[in-house]
């Protein structure tokens, strides 16, 4: 409407043009746009992009009051957008113990002592993200480790994946659990030689701690929601899609949208096996707003590769009294099937976590199911992260228009130690992004964050390299799987876009579009791959406005 307004007294006073609230000039757009893939400066009237052209062309909208920004040559790109993210819990843990970087039992045991020092008595110490594939020996974690340094506080800090965590022995004693708690079903409780628990708890089996954790506050989930959109806008995100938008961080997300403290656009998903809830009042894929929508259901077929609880056709090599273990939504499996039946009946979205091959296969079959069953229709299944998929299951997403919501960071960190788990042969479907574009799937790009970064360009740096964090695969591993920066950049905007219904309002820098941009330091286009992990962003515009500026140094 404002854009209706300012066309209108822009007539009424003899003017070709209303002038913009903001103008980007002298710089390097690269749009995503087929039509326009290129320009060098852009005009914005409210929160809508209404012209992008050349530096000529675009001055002709600069007024009096419009706020001018000069790029000096520097490239923008449309705004990031995180196709699957972990919103409050990465903005929490930002605020918790952090143990991602641990390289040692002994330094992890030491950040615990440390962070729990600071906390009156009582409180509990949660987040972590540990990753035992960082120490030497990769063993994992025992609740003796921690005990003596941590007394007064029960502790359950997870690993990166969330898919196991430690809990020291008050957090054991308080949830119940003993030598004589069986595996819950999709669980695993860790046990020593004598048969007591390690304080490891895998999948389901970490569901009796987690539900005598206390519950946040209202006040609580704002604050670590406004540093994770701190965080977000620091890296050019101006879109998520939040895996974990449960009713009480929707309510806050409300209230922070009510106080304009909302700076960015949110696409939440529900747990699938509450697909009832949305579907009694009547919603659908993507109700709601530019900044705020639902819509989506989340499931999870399996665990996670640094689990061992990802589900394989064959046995792990490090591991070959398993194969993974299937997720409890999926004992039996007929659970998950008539969840997706009936979530897809009443025209919601479905995504659904698979890891493994099995898992992936499987998920693949129940929604081709779906697709027969209710008719043709634009639906937009996404399998969550597809991570190892058999070469006869990577045409099925084309085929399937099931779109593959991937995370490329995961590569570079998993490369490191993933074929001691699976192999060389298993690792060649591995992060198939080459295989997937090539056979017709949309690509959905993500974080996984707080598991991994929410930094875009280490993600584009990921799909494109394949190096791993280790420095061990120069040329990349698995090197027949990168894609080229620009179909990387894709699918972190158009890509993303699309897997929430959102291609025609956002995902390409467009007359009619929302004006959200990001500026980078460096043209990663033109820059050798493995450099785009020097490069940082020098601006985020979110909605028409300049929210975040880097500091010159």
């Amino acid at each position: 409407m404002k854009i209706l307004f300012a066309l209108v007294a822009a007539l009424q006073i003899g003017r070709a043009q209303p002038s913009a609230d903001l103008v980007l000039l002298n710089g390097k757009f690269w749009t995503v746009n087929e039509a326009q893939p290129r320009a060098q400066a852009v005009a914005c009237i409210g929160n809508r992009i209404v012209a992008v052209g050349s530096s000529d062309e675009i001055r002709k909208w600069i007024g009096r009051s419009t706020q001018v920004m000069d790029l000096g040559g520097k490239l923008a790109l449309p705004g990031f957008n995180d196709a699957h993210v972990h919103f409050y819990s990465g903005g929490e843990n930002l605020a918790s113990v952090q143990l991602r970087h641990a390289k040692s039992e002994a330094e992890f045991r030491d950040r615990i002592a440390q962070f729990a020092a600071t906390l009156p008595a009582g409180r509990w110490v949660t987040g972590g993200g540990w990753d035992h594939e960082n120490w030497t020996p990769a063993r994992l974690p025992e609740r003796q480790w921690i005990d003596s340094v941590s007394a007064g506080h029960p502790v359950f800090v997870s690993r990166l994946d969330g898919h196991m965590a430690l809990a020291n022995s008050e957090a054991l004693k308080l949830a119940g659990i003993t030598r004589e708690t069986p595996d819950p079903p999709g669980g695993t409780i860790v046990r020593d030689a004598a048969g007591e628990p390690t304080g490891v708890l895998k999948d389901a089996a970490m569901n009796s701690v987690v539900r005598i954790i206390p519950e946040p506050s209202p006040e609580q989930i704002a604050e670590g929601l406004r540093a994770a959109m701190r965080y977000a806008m620091e890296n050019g995100v101006t879109s998520v899609q939040d895996m974990s938008a449960s009713p009480d961080v929707l309510s806050v997300y409300q209230t922070l949208l009510s106080r304009g403290e909302l700076t960015l656009r949110i696409y939440g998903f529900q747990p699938l096996a509450s697909w009832q809830r949305l579907a009694s009042v009547g919603l659908r894929a993507a109700f709601g707003g530019d900044r705020l929508q639902i819509g989506g259901l989340k499931g999870f077929s399996d665990g996670s590769l640094g689990s061992t609880t990802a589900l394989f056709f064959e046995p792990y090599l490090d591991a070959p009294q398993t194969s993974g273990l299937a997720n409890s939504q999926m004992i039996p499996e007929s659970k998950m099937l008539n969840n997706i039946l009936a979530a897809d009946r009443a025209g919601l979205q479905i995504a659904v976590h698979a890891i493994g091959d099995k898992a992936n296969a499987t998920i693949l079959g129940m929604f081709e199911q779906a697709a027969q069953q209710d008719g043709a229709r634009d639906r937009r299944f996404r399998i969550e992260h597809a991570q190892h998929l058999r070469a006869q299951d990577i045409p099925r997403f084309g085929k399937l228009r099931v779109i593959a919501s991937m995370q490329p960071y995961h590569a570079i960190d998993d490369g490191r130690w993933a074929e001691k788990r699976i192999g060389p042969e298993r690792a060649k479907g591995t992060y198939a992004f080459r295989s997937l574009l090539d056979s017709g799937a949309v690509l959905a790009f993500g974080s996984d964050w707080d598991v991994a970064p929410m930094q875009p360009l280490m993600g584009i740096y990921a799909a494109a390299t394949r190096r791993t964090l280790d420095d061990k695969h120069p040329g990349g591993w698995v090197p027949e799987q990168k894609i080229s920066v620009a179909e990387a950049i894709r699918a972190y905007t158009m890509g993303s876009a699309y897997a929430s219904f959102n291609e025609r309002n956002k995902g390409s820098i467009e007359p009619g579009k929302l004006a959200d941009m990001v500026v980078l330091s460096d043209d990663i286009l033109e820059i050798a791959p493995a450099e785009i992990e020097k490069t940082r962003v020098v601006a985020t515009i979110f909605d028409g406005k300049i929210i975040y500026q880097r500091e010159a140094k």
